[in-house]
């Protein structure tokens, strides 16, 4: 007499699960999770404006968030105009590389890009302004053992002396300084500096803020503020954008290939 099992006993169980499994995070990883980071940057725009391109998976349904100090925001985001982009290829064979037109410090490019975030202050928990200058957050203080910016000159790459600082910039979520803010030689306006940016040197009458990546004369481009006591995510990224741009636009030679 044949023995006819039933069906658990010619399956195997722990593969069926594990096969369950693999289909299940492919599917989670290569399609919902995705779709979902095309919430930002796409549809892709060609840079000569001719197409757009959704690719796979396709965009995501329209999903709104609420914000925790007020307000909504609905993602993709409709967007509405192509950015103009301040630079031209230097061939016509796509992914040529492109050079800025006109001042390339001022061009927003390469470098010197920056993303267009909203145009409000980064706040913290309780609904203030984060990053705001010492003379507005009057419970911080700068450590006796640390050196104090105020007063000291700030100098370029080519020494020359762009400004001086007159107050220091923190973070109130993070204790920690953020920017100096300076006066600008030979006028009344003032700017921001990001401290990655900066060095203190010297001692004394001697010491100096130390700005390598653009030059004396350049601090009086840099992007200035709406209001002089706060700074928004689109003034941050734009007065860090400025910086950057001198790494590779501050003079000539630094466009130039370098050869060790």
């Amino acid at each position: 007499m044949d023995y006819v099992g039933d069906f658990s006993t010619h399956t195997d169980f722990a593969i069926i699960v594990l096969k369950s499994f693999w289909i299940f995070f492919f599917s989670l990883v290569f399609f919902y999770l995705r779709r979902e980071d095309k919430r930002e940057g796409y549809p892709l725009i060609h840079s000569r404006g001719r197409y757009t391109k959704q690719g796979f998976p396709p965009m995501p349904k329209p999903k709104t968030y609420l914000l925790p100090h007020g307000g909504s925001v609905t993602t993709p985001r409709v967007r509405a105009e192509a950015e103009t982009i301040n630079a031209e290829p230097i061939a016509i064979a796509l992914g040529s590389p492109q050079e800025p037109i006109g001042d390339p410090m001022l061009a927003g490019v390469g470098p010197g890009a920056a993303a267009n975030r909203e145009d409000v202050p980064d706040l913290t928990w309780e609904g203030e302004p984060k990053i705001v200058p010492m003379r507005v957050a009057t419970e911080f203080t700068i450590h006796p053992k640390d050196p104090d910016p105020r007063g000291l000159p700030v100098v370029g790459y080519d020494g020359v002396v762009g400004g001086t600082v007159t107050d220091v910039w923190v973070d109130r979520s993070e204790p920690q300084t953020r920017y100096l803010e300076l006066t600008v030689a030979g006028s009344n306006r003032s700017v921001l500096l990001p401290t990655p940016m900066l060095r203190i040197k010297g001692k004394g009458e001697k010491r100096r803020v130390i700005v390598s990546s653009i030059l004396g004369s350049q601090f009086a481009n840099v992007p200035a503020l709406a209001n002089p006591d706060q700074i928004t995510l689109l003034e941050e990224d734009r007065v860090a954008a400025y910086y950057a741009a001198g790494q590779l636009y501050a003079t000539p030679s630094r466009r130039e290939a370098a050869f060790i």
